[in-house]
């Protein structure tokens, strides 16, 4: 098996409460030569194509329904022949971006086949109600979106997120894996369970 992580960027702007804000967003793939997963759908579709190649598309899941991680989501799941996966908890700001557009639910410990492996659910309300991450046990990985970044939680500062909610999400379901597994953000550098787990309690001091 020739499983392997690809990682894309792309540049755009993130729209919420009225506010604008330039950001780099972290797009994964996850799959082998013949099937991929792709991992948020940030901004420009050209980029994340020619990632995938020739490649079938098994699904194209959405870790959250903010506009810079659903930018091109119909167009590319129409233009790779894939559906569109999205927690249900994040329908009204999917609605902002895309109304009228249908997605596939996306439930907390559904099992994303790809590769000879699996992409496990792992449903991680804070950032957002629908708020996602993707663990991928084999290769010790977590694709975290907005959940868990290198330094903190992702901000909650804005409608539809809850900072105690997201701090329950990171200590139940986030902190519960491995130490080992690298964490693979929606924004910025990567990190580990085990470099973030001890500051969980000053986090929580802060209050962000």
């Amino acid at each position: 098996m020739n499983l392997r992580i690809d990682h894309v960027v792309t540049t755009g702007v993130f729209e919420l409460d009225g506010g604008t804000w330039e950001v780099d967003n972290n797009i994964w793939l996850v799959g082998d030569d013949t099937d991929v997963v792709v991992i948020d759908a940030a901004h420009d579709s050209k980029p994340i194509i020619e990632a995938v190649g020739d490649r079938n598309v098994v699904a194209i899941v959405c870790t959250h329904g903010h506009n810079d991680h659903v930018t091109v989501a119909p167009q590319l799941g129409e233009q790779l022949h894939a559906p569109v996966l999205l927690h249900p908890g994040d329908r009204e700001l999917w609605e902002m971006t895309h109304p009228g557009q249908s997605f596939r639910q996306a439930s907390d410990e559904e099992r994303i086949a790809v590769a000879g492996t699996e992409l496990e659910v792992l449903h991680t309300p804070g950032h957002s109600p629908g708020s996602i991450c993707l663990h991928l046990p084999e290769a010790k990985a977590l694709f975290s979106g907005d959940t868990l970044f290198s330094g903190g939680p992702g901000a909650t500062g804005r409608s539809f997120s809850d900072f105690p909610t997201i701090i329950g999400s990171i200590r139940e379901r986030v902190f519960a894996l491995p130490e080992d597994t690298r964490v693979h953000t929606g924004h910025g550098d990567g990190t580990t369970i085990g470099t973030e787990a001890p500051h969980l309690a000053d986090w929580i001091a802060r209050g962000y």
